[in-house]
């Protein structure tokens, strides 16, 4: 007889998901238009207009820690993390369902504060909270969300549309979440004010709602997802679903000041914080080539959010790779956050 003794340690997050896709039979449904592999999944509501649907899980301990973060501004981070899959579909939040695990000692007033912080990060995009569940834990708080959306049919922008020639855009910073996790895990709640951006940018980090919105409606956008697990690995799924390469370049990729301070801190270089630190929950996004780029400069000028091009994708033979501040070619390694290994 032949044992398996691997754990799901072994394969990580995503080799779990592609062995979910194996088990599971192929989702056959008319109105289905995108099922497993995106950043939500989508069904068709009528001729013109489609669902958006997506669910996040934190875990107290995993995701966050009750010292560092009140329970209001947990209450929108969380949100904050499912209405930013809904961004990267260029679609509108309407309504969410919560699912809480709490110890039975868990202070009704933060019980409260949880709810009210949700309720908050909701309001700005008129959406609300139609339901859920509660259940007891023995010690960690667990949140688990699951929110909709809308988008028209005809806007709907996935992962696997990118093409050779595409140009690559990130909106915002990177690495400033993980940048603030370190100085959280250094300094707790009295950290030194030069850090205050990116402490801020972990605990309550913005969708970009909005953004996702216009680069739909610009009709030069390809491909798009939100980065969750760095942009490595972010980038990286967009490679594969749309069966291309990519470069970017080390010396246009955006970064703020104040991480060249924290670098030292986390023991992390600049560069492996840009690329492989995850939760800055801002757009990826591929542009066709010959996209104006006074389109660019008036998303970011509508929104008040920075965009910033980084790389080109390039046909799947030419690799996935980034050109250095010496102009070398250096391989990418596509890894990022990660729930079962980092």
């Amino acid at each position: 007889m032949k044992f398996n003794f691997q754990t799901v340690a072994d394969i990580g997050e995503f080799g779990l998901i592609d062995r979910i896709q194996k088990i599971l039979p192929k989702a056959d449904h008319k109105d289905l238009i995108i099922g497993i592999g995106d950043d939500t999944a989508v069904i068709r509501i009528d001729e013109h207009r489609a669902m958006v649907v997506t669910c996040d899980i934190q875990v107290e301990n995993q995701h966050f820690r009750l010292k560092n973060i009140s329970p209001f501004q947990l209450g929108r981070r969380a949100m904050t993390v499912n209405l930013s899959d809904v961004a990267a579909m260029g679609a509108q939040p309407t309504f969410a369902l919560v699912s809480l695990g709490f110890p039975k000692s868990f202070p009704l007033s933060d019980f409260d504060d949880l709810f009210r912080g949700m309720k908050d990060q909701l309001a700005e995009f008129s959406a609300n909270i139609i339901g859920g569940n509660l259940s007891n834990t023995e010690k960690d708080l667990i949140i688990d969300i699951t929110l909709m959306g809308e988008v028209a049919v005809d806007r709907i922008l996935t992962r696997s549309g990118a093409r050779p020639g595409d140009r690559i855009f990130v909106t915002g910073n990177l690495g400033e979440s993980c940048a603030g996790f370190y100085v959280l895990e250094k300094y707790g709640a009295k950290y030194p004010d030069e850090f205050a951006t990116l402490v801020q940018k972990h605990l309550q980090p913005i969708p970009r709602i909005e953004a996702g919105k216009r680069i739909v409606h610009s009709e030069f956008a390809t491909a798009m997802i939100d980065i969750s697990d760095g942009i490595a690995s972010d980038l990286n799924h967009i490679c594969v679903m749309s069966k291309v390469g990519a470069e970017i370049y080390q010396k246009k990729l955006p970064v703020p000041e104040g991480i060249y301070n924290v670098a030292s801190v986390s023991g992390k270089s600049v560069l492996d914080l840009a690329l492989h630190s995850g939760e800055d929950y801002e757009l990826l996004f591929t542009l066709r080539p010959e996209t104006p780029d006074a389109i660019i400069q008036s998303i970011a000028k509508q929104t008040g959010i920075a965009i910033t091009e980084i790389g080109k994708i390039l046909p799947k033979e030419s690799g996935y790779h980034l050109i250095d501040l010496n102009e070398r070619r250096v391989p990418i390694q596509p890894k990022g956050w990660d729930h079962f290994i980092t």
